[in-house]
């Protein structure tokens, strides 16, 4: 029976597994497929046996099957552990519980890349998307990274994508942006770029499945249609 509730301690890539005893640390093998022994985070009073203390960082609801636990997110106050295991090593490891692998998989970043593109008359240019989080709302044009995708080049790939333009950045310093917004732990994090674009929205060549419509806007009027917190940030530098 896993415990209703366990410590994610994680030291610069380093997390603890212990065995379902509570005894620990064990390193996972990448690629193992049975099962074996499990292998888990331990609970808070198994954490203090090891006479381990630690600083609580997060925590977050994982349901799995019949299972709903909590994990709580700590950084252990030690030295760096080079004998606990690597976290890239627990995901491919069957014997690792499956409540440790989605808590290493939620802590991953998902990164997103934006950008507010404005005209000489410092108006920015939104769109109303038609799919995802933000169905029917005005949002920045961008979107996820593909993998190994910059996120300068991301935005500028997503605005041609969606809007049918070709886009030159301003500047190479984002406004950047991190967020977990609800109780399941999942980060994201936004980079926001600036691009200067003179064109009129008759000249924009849609992506219909995603893009209903876009339109100039003043900055405080962009700001008030933006549903997105990543979005609100940018355009607060703006207004």
């Amino acid at each position: 029976m896993h415990p209703k509730s366990v410590l994610y301690l994680e030291h610069d890539g380093k997390v603890l597994l212990v065995d379902e005893d509570g005894n620990g640390p064990h390193i996972p093998q990448m690629g193992r497929l049975e099962s074996g022994k499990g292998l888990r985070f331990p609970t808070r009073d198994e954490t203090l046996t090891m006479g381990i203390e630690y600083v609580e960082k997060d925590r977050f609801r994982i349901n799995i099957a019949d299972l709903n636990i909590t994990v709580t997110k700590a950084y252990p106050k030690l030295d760096w552990p080079k004998e606990w295991a690597w976290k890239d090593a627990c995901i491919a490891d069957n014997s690792v519980h499956p409540v440790a692998r989605e808590a290493i998989y939620r802590s991953l970043h998902r990164v997103v890349s934006k950008v507010m593109i404005q005209n000489n008359q410092h108006h920015v240019l939104m769109a109303r998307v038609e799919r995802g989080h933000f169905r029917g709302f005005w949002t920045l044009p961008g979107g996820y990274m593909d993998h190994n995708e910059h996120p300068a080049d991301g935005c500028v790939r997503e605005a041609q994508e969606e809007l049918g333009i070709a886009i030159q950045l301003d500047e190479a310093e984002p406004v950047i942006t991190q967020r977990v917004f609800n109780d399941e732990g999942v980060s994201f994090l936004s980079l926001t770029y600036r691009a200067t674009w003179n064109g009129s929205v008759e000249e924009l060549n849609l992506q219909t499945e995603e893009i209903s419509e876009a339109g100039w806007f003043t900055p405080s009027d962009a700001l008030a249609r933006a549903v997105s917190e990543f979005d609100r940030e940018a355009l607060r530098t703006l207004v």
